[in-house]
C-alpha cells in the first residue's frame, strides 16, 4: 500500500556495526529501511518500495500492521539498556536531511511522523525522551504544536490521546509515558498533570488541522 507514515527507532545496542549486523542478518527476522550512525553516516539496507521489518506488532491512527504502510529509520544508541545518551548534533543533522527526503518521495502527513514508542507504547521506548522531536519539526519533519492552551476543564487524556493516533487500550499511563517521550522533552513518568494535559490538548488540536 502507498507509504504514509515515517517511524524513528534507536538501536538499542552497544555498537552501531553490532546493530547493522543484527538488521542484516536473515535470521533475527528484524530490518530498517535505513541505520544513522553518531558520526551522521547512512547505510541503506532496505529499498523504500520494498517492506522493512521495524515496526512488530503496531497501531497508530485505526492502522495495524505499520510495516506495510511505513518507512523505518533506525538510529545508532545504545538505549535505555546499554547507557542511554544524546543524540549527536551530527547524527541529528543526518537524521532530519534523510527524513526530509524520504518526505519529498511520500505523502507523509506530519502527524504521522512517529517514535516506535508511539506505535507500540507496551513493548518499546525509543527513541526516547532525550531525542530532538522539537528540533526536527522546527526543520519540517513532524509535528510540533506553536503553544499550547490552558488545559481543558474536565481534560479527556484517552480521547485525546486517540485523536493523536494512540490506542486507547492499554494503561493510561503507560500511553501518557510514550507521548511525554515525544512531545514533553525529558519527561515520561505518565503523569497527567496540567502540563501534560494541555501539551495533549495542543496535539491533538494540531493533528486536525
Amino acid at each position: 500500500m502507498p507509504i504514509d507514515m515515517l517511524v524513528l527507532h534507536y538501536t538499542g545496542m552497544r555498537s552501531g556495526a553490532e546493530a547493522i549486523e543484527r538488521l542484516r542478518d536473515p535470521a533475527a527476522r528484524v530490518s530498517s529501511h535505513y541505520v544513522v550512525e553518531e558520526d551522521g553516516r547512512i547505510v541503506r539496507l532496505v529499498p523504500e518500495a520494498r517492506r522493512a521489518a521495524h515496526a512488530g506488532v503496531s497501531h497508530w491512527r485505526g492502522h495495524t500492521a505499520l510495516n506495510a504502510r511505513s518507512v523505518g529509520i533506525e538510529i545508532v544508541n545504545p538505549g535505555h539498556e546499554w547507557g542511554y545518551r544524546d543524540f549527536p548534533a551530527l547524527q541529528m543533522a543526518a537524521v532530519c536531511d534523510l527524513a526530509l527526503d524520504i518526505l519529498g518521495r511520500h505523502p507523509i502527513p506530519a502527524r504521522n511522523v512517529v517514535a516506535h514508542s508511539d506505535i507500540a507504547p507496551d513493548r518499546k521506548q525509543d527513541p526516547g525522551e532525550l531525542f530532538d522531536w522539537q528540533g526536527l519539526a522546527a526543520n519540517g519533519v513532524g509535528l510540533w504544536p506553536q503553544a499550547d492552551p490552558p488545559p481543558p476543564a474536565e481534560a479527556d487524556a484517552p480521547g485525546l490521546l486517540g485523536a493523536i493516533g494512540y490506542r486507547t487500550d492499554l494503561p493510561l499511563s503507560l500511553l501518557l509515558s510514550a507521548f511525554q517521550r515525544h512531545w514533553l522533552p525529558g519527561r515520561a513518568d505518565g503523569i497527567a498533570d496540567p502540563a501534560t494535559l494541555a501539551r495533549l490538548a495542543a496535539v491533538a488540536m494540531a493533528c486536525t488541522e
